[in-house]
C-alpha cells in the first residue's frame, strides 16, 4: 500500500484509493466507482459489492468442462456472499409504502 513512502501517514492507502474515486465520481456524475475485488474492508468506506465479469477461451475441451463446473458453483457462492455482505453495508434501506 505504501511503496515508495519514507514517511508513515495514517489511512493514506484508503485516502487515495477510496475517497478520492468517491469525491471524483460525485463530481463528474458517475454511477458507479470499481473499488477492485475482494475485501470487506471497503463495506465500512461505502462500497457494496458488486459482480464483475471476465470472457476466456480455453483449447482443451476437457479442461474447459472443468473450468466451467467449478465457474459454476463459485457463481453461486459469490453471488450469496454479495447478498450476505450487502445486508452488512453502511446504507439503510428506504421503507417503500405498498400503493393501493
Amino acid at each position: 500500500r505504501y511503496w515508495g513512502c519514507t514517511e508513515h501517514h495514517p489511512c493514506l492507502h484508503f485516502e487515495l484509493c477510496y475517497y478520492r474515486a468517491i469525491d471524483i465520481a460525485i463530481a463528474q456524475g458517475l454511477l458507479r466507482v470499481e473499488a477492485g475485488a475482494q475485501g470487506e474492508h471497503k463495506l465500512a468506506r461505502g462500497y457494496l459489492p458488486r459482480p464483475t465479469w471476465s470472457l476466456h477461451w480455453v483449447n482443451d475441451a476437457g479442461f474447459a468442462d472443468a473450468i466451467g463446473a467449478y465457474l459454476k458453483a463459485e457463481r453461486d457462492a459469490v453471488d450469496e456472499e454479495i447478498s450476505v455482505l450487502t445486508e452488512y453495508g453502511p446504507f439503510k434501506r428506504a421503507e417503500v409504502e405498498e400503493q393501493e
